[in-house]
């Protein structure tokens, strides 16, 4: 292209409009300058170092990360699974073991559902610690699915089923019946993370009740931006729970901003040494905890927090968890 016919060009698509033609020789000055301005804007932006992976789905935009031996999921600039590359069961989140501590209710844990893959780090630890166990992990993003395949040894086999499908349309059309089912889904917004609006009403946890057992047990992962463990969302969640629940439990992480709220159909409240106690029994019976879980226990507060009884119900007429989440 010869700098007259790109002088041209780069008139026509705006880049110089409003200014004055006044001679070749500023015509060429603006026009180096507008051709510098646009060869910057047409290159692609810079990813964070240690990036593996790239892409853009209808739902995130996502990142694999290497960094020290760790391999990160990222969605939209929030990490949401890490994982040691020397050892897949090992550099994970915190708060992923305390899923485990739903035993202490269901001993029998043959079929679990999970919303939500994301790098599988759950997934993983179950099928892992409990050979009988059967997993069915939804996820809406197929994205999802192929990154937790091709880069966090998620696999696909008899005993782990991955459907990909809204997480509420999967158990209201399901016919399956659960001894757990865990809630690790979130999405983005201007604040960060917030629970999905429809995975968090009386309405789903009517519906999540009705593929449970008889003793099933449902857990959910609670992102507390503010206030570890007593944000205005924990505590809307809590009693949402409740209206379907007779009991609900709340175990603190002890390395991020995450709370793990169990909730069960048991007619009493079990207090820690009685949790305690039954975590010996499991391990009595050969079917305990994965190390170090039932040593934390002592430390873990599992009352939930104050006023929940004043919170908001969340109801699918009126769910506004973003703005909890922000209070």
């Amino acid at each position: 292209m010869n700098l007259r016919s790109a002088a041209d060009d780069v008139a026509q698509c705006g880049c110089s409009r409003g200014a004055p033609p006044s001679s070749w020789s500023m015509r060429q000055t603006l026009l180096a300058r507008c051709l510098a301005t646009c060869l910057l804007l047409a290159l692609p932006t810079a990813s964070p170092a240690g990036v593996i992976h790239e892409i853009y789905s209808p739902y995130h935009h996502i990142l694999v990360l290497d960094e020290d031996g760790i391999r990160t999921l990222s969605f939209d600039g929030t990490r949401e699974t890490r994982m040691s590359l020397k050892n897949p069961l090992q550099g994970h989140f915190g708060y992923t073991e305390l899923f485990h501590y739903a035993r202490l209710w269901n001993t029998n844990l043959a079929r679990v559902a999970m919303l939500g893959l994301g790098g599988g780090s759950t997934q993983r630890s179950f099928l892992h610690h409990y050979p009988d166990v059967r997993v069915d992990s939804i996820e809406i993003d197929p994205a999802v699915v192929k990154i937790a395949t091709n880069f966090f040894h998620v696999r696909i086999t008899d005993r782990h089923r991955v459907i990909v499908e809204d997480g509420r349309n999967f158990l209201r059309r399901s016919r399956e019946k659960y001894d757990l089912i865990v809630l690790d889904a979130y999405v983005k917004h201007r604040y960060g993370s917030h629970m999905p609006q429809h995975l968090a009403t009386r309405e789903f946890f009517e519906i999540a009740r009705d593929r449970l057992t008889p003793n099933g047990v449902l857990a959910y992962n609670v992102i507390t931006v503010l206030h570890l463990g007593n944000s205005d969302a924990t505590r809307a969640l809590a009693r949402t729970m409740l209206q379907v629940f007779t009991q609900v439990y709340q175990f603190r992480a002890s390395d991020s901003l995450n709370a793990v709220l169990i909730a069960t159909r048991e007619p009493r409240r079990l207090t820690p040494p009685e949790l305690r106690q039954r975590a010996a029994s499991l391990t009595a019976m050969g079917l305990g905890l994965p190390a170090g879980l039932p040593e934390r226990l002592p430390s873990i507060r599992t009352e939930l927090p104050p006023n929940v009884g004043r919170a908001r119900i969340l109801t699918d007429d009126y769910s506004p968890v973003e703005g909890l989440d922000r209070r």
